[in-house]
């Protein structure tokens, strides 16, 4: 339709308005700002493209969490000095050259799949009755490439762990206003029932362990800075057992897959992350289930974190 396609090309239009205005903004805080607004337009620009799934992860992580996470670290760093008013033609000549080169790339990689039936989506559907869920898009992150969702979880790790190193000062946080409490009484048990919901519909729709995780951190931020919930630690030990579980139970299903063929896992050696079909309904939901419960911790620690504290 013709009000469709003005709204998609409008759309588009400002995506690439705010992308420009992020890089080029005079403020770091007007930066932030537009940033958090770039994300929640993508996040629209994901439903409109069909990935509910993306989207809600685009919200809550890109737009939400990355937010939080700048203005706090903005609000460490003091005043800084504006920047110039107009970027030099120096350096505007080698990143329009590189824009444009990096353009050309991708469109030569994607240029494949405007020439002929794409088979990818045929063969992902095709495996789906023995993949242990009913929906493709968790089959092919839980299944078909558990790699990528494996390292995914890695990166977030040591994300922790850099942050960690820095040995950020204590975080003073204001008292709550008496609305916003009251609020939060009510969000946050949502966030927690939503999460659940998002987390074992991933099974056979757009969801996952991504996405209910990413809910359940903002309800635990959202907790804590209305002093709901107790001083988020490092050196808590419940916690560190939270953040190291996703990845422990991932490679524990791949160990058990390399050296345990009497399981049902297949051959020695050939089989890492490899589910049995009668076994791979329950492995990915356990997988999906600790994943979930680390991802929220780990965003958690990332945004309303706090330094271990001095030991006599």
């Amino acid at each position: 339709m013709v009000a469709d396609g003005l709204f998609d090309g409008a759309l588009g239009v400002l995506l690439l308005t705010l992308a420009t205005a992020v890089l080029h903004a005079r403020q770091l805080y007007t930066s932030v700002v537009l940033l958090i607004a770039f994300g929640l337009l993508l996040a629209l620009t994901w439903a409109r493209l069909g990935a509910p799934d993306l989207a809600l992860a685009e919200a809550a992580i890109g737009a939400g969490l990355t937010g939080a996470l700048l203005l706090s670290a903005l609000a460490r760093c003091g005043e800084a000095p504006p920047g110039p008013s107009r970027a030099p033609p120096l350096r505007v000549l080698p990143a329009t050259l590189l824009a444009l080169l990096v353009g050309i790339v991708l469109l030569r990689a994607l240029w494949p799949l405007a020439e002929g039936p794409v088979l990818l989506p045929a063969l992902a559907l095709g495996q789906l009755p023995a993949a242990g869920v009913d929906h493709p898009v968790t089959a092919v992150l839980l299944n078909y490439r558990a790699w990528d969702t494996l390292l995914e979880l890695v990166v977030l790790m040591l994300a922790l762990l850099g942050v960690r190193q820095l040995h950020s000062a204590k975080q003073v946080i204001p008292p709550p206003w008496p609305l916003l409490l009251a609020w939060t009484r009510m969000l946050a048990p949502l966030a927690l029932l939503v999460g659940g919901y998002v987390l074992w519909r991933g099974a056979f729709a757009p969801g996952g362990a991504f996405q209910a995780g990413a809910l359940l951190a903002a309800g635990a931020v959202i907790l804590r800075l209305n002093h709901l919930l107790p001083p988020v630690r490092w050196d808590n030990g419940l916690v560190r057992l939270l953040v190291v579980l996703g990845l422990g139970v991932f490679l524990a299903v791949g160990v058990v897959g390399l050296v345990g063929p009497g399981l049902g896992f297949g051959p020695v050696g050939t089989a890492w992350l490899a589910y049995p079909p009668a076994l791979a309904g329950p492995l990915i939901l356990t997988i999906e289930a600790a994943a979930t419960l680390s991802i929220a911790t780990t965003l958690t620690l990332l945004v309303v974190g706090e330094p271990e504290e001095l030991r006599a």
